[in-house]
C-alpha cells in the first residue's frame, strides 16, 4: 500500500494506475504538471501486474494480459523506460489429424521459414499454399504500415487515408482488411480449414463474432492483432508484465506523481475553474481539486463517476476465459516431429479449425457453452525463465497460459461456478486429446494437494479489473481512423466535459497493451496548455 500526504489541488489527477494511466502520467509530470494517481486497489499495474499466484511456488505470473505487440517502441524510448522483451522462436503451432487419424502440427517459426514452410506443406500438399500466405502477410505488412504510424498522432478521417493510397498493394490492402469481411480476404488466400482457422482466432481474440460479421468487428480485432509496431510480432515481455508496471512506476517516480493506492474514486463534480474528485480512503471520503481529470477505467466507471448513464451495445460484450497454470514438466505432444519446447514456446492452438469456430460462435451466440472449445496458449517461461525461481528453473518447472475464445459474458450468467468448472474440464480433455499422456500428470499441485490452475470468467475479469461485461478492451473495438468529421484532428480522448479525458482502453484507438491512449490523452492536454500560452 502506498500512502501519501496529498495537497488540495493537481493540475492533473488520473483515475487508474493501469499502464496507460501510468503512461499519461509519467509524461504530464515530465512536462512540468503535478499530478496525482489515485488507484483501487493496494498494487499499481491494473492488468498489467506479475503475482504469485500459487502462494507454494516462487513463480511470478502474468496474471492477466500476457504478450507485448502494441506498445511503440517510441513510448518506450520517450519514458525511458527499463523494460525488454523477446521474441519467440515460435509463432505458433496448431495440431492436427491427418485421414489416416495420424496426429500432425503445423508449425510457423519466427527463426526457421523452410520449418514453416514444410510444415504448411505437409498440411495442404503443395506449395501453392505457402505462396498465398506469403501475399496475405505482405497485405498485413502494407496495412500496418498504414495504420501503425497514425496511432501516435491526431485523428485522422478515413477519407483522409483512402486519398493517401496510391499502389496497387495499398488499394487491395485497404480493400481487403477495411472494407470487406475479413472470412472473404482469408477464404480468398487459405484454402485449408486448419490454416483459415489459425488465421481467423486474431480476429476473434477477447470479442464474439465471426467470419462474416457485417459490422466488421472481426476485422478491427484483427488488425488489433497485426499491426503492432508495424510488424504485429507478439514478444514476451521479461520478467513478465510486472515488469512493465515496475519501469513506469518508477518512471512516475522520478518524475515526482503522487501514488496513492486504496483510493477508490467515488465522484467526479466539473466546475469551470477546476474539477473536484472525491475518492474512498483510510475509511473516509475524501476530495482533491483538480485543473484536468483523466479516468483510465472502463465506460460504466466513467459514467458512474460523472452520474451518466450507460449503455452498453451488444458488440461492447467481452467473450473471454483466461485460464493460468504451473507445471512441473511439460507434456509430450502426439504430433509427429513436434518436440514441446517448440509446440508450446509459441501460440498453441486448441481446437480453432475455421467450420469448428463458426459453430462454436452459433453455439456461444445461443447461450450454450461449445464443446469443443476454441482456446490458444504458450509457456512463458520457455523464452524468459525469470519469472521462475532458481530452484523451480532448475527442476524443469513451466508457466502455462491459456485464453479460450467463444466464452462470451452471457454464458457464465447464471450457474457461474458451475459452468466455469465444465469450462475448465473442455478445456483439459482438449489437452489430453493432444498430448500423449493426461495432461493434469503434468499440473504442479499445492500443498494440499490441489492442481495449480487458476481460471477467470468474463464476470470475473469485470469484477477484478473493471473490464465492463468482461470485454478485455473496454468495449467495441475502433478503427484507427474516424468516420466523424468532428473527430478528424482530435486525438480520440477528449469528452463532452471540458479537461475530462478518456485515458485508457476506452478511448478511441484504445485496447490491449499499447500505452497508447495514455501517451495520445498527455499530448492532448499538452497541445491544449500550449495553445492556451500563446
Amino acid at each position: 500500500m502506498i500512502s501519501q500526504l496529498l495537497s488540495t489541488h493537481y493540475d492533473a489527477v488520473v483515475i487508474g494506475s493501469g499502464h496507460n494511466g501510468l503512461v499519461a502520467a509519467a509524461y504530464l509530470a515530465a512536462a512540468g504538471q503535478s499530478v496525482l494517481i489515485l488507484e483501487r486497489s493496494p498494487v499499481a499495474g491494473g492488468a498489467t501486474t506479475s503475482q504469485q499466484v500459487f502462494p507454494d511456488y516462487d513463480a511470478r505470473l502474468s496474471r492477466y494480459s500476457y504478450l507485448v505487440s502494441l506498445l511503440p517502441q517510441q513510448i518506450v524510448d520517450e519514458l525511458k523506460l527499463t523494460f525488454e522483451t523477446r521474441r519467440r522462436r515460435t509463432a505458433s503451432f496448431t495440431p492436427w489429424t491427418d485421414k489416416n487419424g495420424v496426429h500432425r502440427g503445423l508449425v510457423i517459426s519466427n527463426a526457421d521459414a523452410e520449418r514453416s514452410r514444410a510444415s504448411m506443406r505437409e498440411l495442404t500438399g503443395d506449395n501453392s499454399a505457402w505462396s498465398d500466405y506469403q501475399r496475405l502477410l505482405e497485405l498485413e505488412s502494407v496495412i500496418a504500415g498504414i495504420a501503425w504510424p497514425s496511432l501516435l498522432h491526431p485523428l485522422q478521417h478515413r477519407t483522409e487515408f483512402q486519398s493517401g493510397l496510391k499502389s496497387r498493394n495499398e488499394l487491395e490492402a485497404w480493400e481487403a482488411f477495411i472494407e470487406r469481411p475479413l472470412g472473404e480476404t482469408i477464404e480468398r488466400f487459405a484454402q485449408n480449414d486448419i490454416l483459415r482457422g489459425l488465421l481467423m482466432t486474431d480476429g476473434k481474440i477477447g470479442v464474439l463474432t465471426h467470419p462474416h460479421d457485417d459490422s466488421l468487428l472481426q476485422n478491427r480485432c484483427f488488425l488489433y492483432h497485426v499491426i503492432g509496431n508495424g510488424t504485429g510480432e507478439w514478444r514476451v515481455p521479461v520478467g513478465g508484465m510486472g515488469a512493465l508496471a515496475n519501469a513506469l512506476i518508477q518512471r512516475c517516480r522520478t518524475a515526482g506523481v503522487v501514488l496513492q493506492t486504496n483510493a477508490a474514486a467515488v465522484a467526479i463534480h466539473p466546475g469551470e475553474a477546476h474539477h473536484t474528485v472525491v475518492f474512498h480512503h483510510d475509511d473516509r471520503l475524501q476530495q482533491v481539486d483538480a485543473t484536468r481529470v483523466l479516468v483510465n477505467a472502463g465506460p460504466r466507471t466513467f459514467a458512474r463517476l460523472l452520474n451518466q448513464s450507460w449503455n452498453p451495445t451488444s458488440a461492447d460484450e467481452g467473450s473471454v476465459i483466461k485460464m493460468n497454470m504451473l507445471l512441473h514438466r511439460l507434456p509430450e505432444v502426439r504430433a509427429g516431429g513436434v518436440t514441446s519446447n517448440e509446440a508450446f514456446t509459441g501460440s498453441f492452438h486448441v481446437d480453432e479449425g475455421y467450420e469448428q469456430m463458426q459453430a462454436s460462435f452459433r453455439t456461444a451466440s445461443a447461450g450454450q457453452i461449445p464443446e469443443p472449445a476454441p482456446a490458444e496458449m504458450y509457456c512463458h517461461t520457455l523464452t524468459d525463465s525469470s519469472i521462475l525461481s532458481p530452484e523451480l528453473q532448475a527442476k524443469g518447472y513451466h508457466t502455462l497460459t491459456l485464453f479460450g475464445l467463444d466464452m462470451p459474458y452471457r454464458l457464465f450468467r447464471e450457474n457461474h461456478d458451475e459452468r466455469l468448472n465444465r469450462v475448465q474440464q473442455i478445456y483439459i480433455d482438449a489437452l489430453d486429446r493432444i498430448c500423449r499422456e493426461p495432461f493434469m500428470n503434468c499440473v504442479a499441485t499445492d500443498r494440499d494437494g490441489r492442481p495449480c490452475i487458476e481460471i477467470h470468467s468474463p464476470q470475473q475479469l469485470e469484477a477484478e479489473l473493471d473490464l465492463d461485461l468482461g470485454n478485455i478492451f473496454h468495449k467495441s473495438l475502433a478503427w484507427f481512423f474516424t468516420d466523424d468529421w468532428e473527430q478528424a484532428g482530435k486525438w480520440g480522448v477528449e469528452t463532452h466535459f471540458p479537461r475530462i479525458y478518456r485515458a485508457g482502453s476506452s478511448a478511441h484507438r484504445g485496447g490491449a497493451v499499447s500505452g497508447i491512449p495514455g501517451r495520445n490523452a498527455a499530448m492532448c492536454i499538452l497541445d491544449e496548455i500550449e495553445i492556451k500560452m500563446r
